[in-house]
């Protein structure tokens, strides 16, 4: 009885495994291959003669290395106004007697729920206003409320799990609530602070459409729009697009595996304590 339960879980893993795994193998290959090889058919799925030439007119026809410097300084800047105030909101929801507390969290939900589209009208104004368009806060300040509802939602799971005895301790020997809350809740808390700004800053690596808009000047370009400066008006150099991609994947992957195994526990434990 068990084995049609085991081999459907390992077909299902293999099936999600597949669907995350094979784009970004695709655009690897590709990343190799040459205009030729590409077009050619029959289609080969992994390039016959390898070339990095298209690594090195990714280089080349943009400046990559700005756009890289751009979406890390963005997403750097960005993931950490987010995680700073969403540690004070989540403390706040996990230990103060809120009147309405439910009523908060579902707020917090419902508006991680609005599509960005409907919101860059308003945000461009906003920015507009202030006199932000093509800086960097033009899109740290937007990434920052974006990431807020999820990094506080996680950030609050675990806030409660900490007994409040070690905070009040703190607060004794002369903490102060806040002090309290940076010195001793949130090193506790380390596994869903990582988890939530290893989404805020990946949520900030990709976006695209609020970089689009806000940041016109070549000197304030994030990775995805400079991608996008690739393509020609009657061409579009497939193979040099996929190397810049994969360039473009590679602070991602290593944030990612170099903090695997806290998000990992972060995001088990959040589903446990939830």
């Amino acid at each position: 009885m068990k084995a049609p339960g085991t081999a459907l879980r390992w077909l299902a893993a293999a099936i999600v495994l597949a669907n995350g795994c094979f784009p970004a193998l695709w655009i690897l290959a590709t990343s190799f291959k040459s205009e030729v090889e590409l077009t050619a058919r029959p289609i080969t799925y992994w390039p016959r003669d390898p070339v990095i030439a298209n690594y090195v007119a990714a280089f080349r026809d943009q400046p990559l290395p700005t756009y890289l410097l751009n979406s890390a300084a963005v997403a750097l800047l960005s993931m950490a106004l987010s995680l700073t105030i969403a540690s004070l909101a989540a403390y706040a929801i996990a230990r103060l007697e809120l009147p309405r507390r439910r009523l908060v969290l579902t707020g917090i939900v419902a508006v991680s729920m609005f599509p960005l589209v409907t919101l860059m009208v308003p945000l461009f104004d906003i920015m507009r206003g202030l006199g932000l368009l093509n800086t960097y806060w033009a899109l740290v300040f937007p990434y920052a409320v974006l990431s807020l509802p999820v990094c506080t939602l996680v950030l609050v799971s675990f806030f409660q799990e900490i007994p409040r005895d070690l905070e009040n301790a703190a607060m004794i020997d002369g903490c102060t609530r806040v002090g309290a809350l940076f010195r001793v809740v949130v090193p506790l808390a380390a596994p869903g602070v990582f988890t939530a700004g290893t989404l805020a800053f990946v949520n900030s690596w990709d976006e695209f459409l609020l970089a689009l808009s806000m940041n016109s000047a070549v000197a304030y370009r994030t990775l995805p729009v400079g991608i996008q400066m690739y393509q020609g008006e009657f061409s579009f150099p497939w193979p040099t697009i996929s190397a810049a991609l994969v360039i473009g994947m590679v602070p991602v992957v290593i944030v990612i595996l170099l903090f695997q195994e806290r998000v990992v526990s972060g995001l088990t434990a959040g589903g446990l304590k939830g």
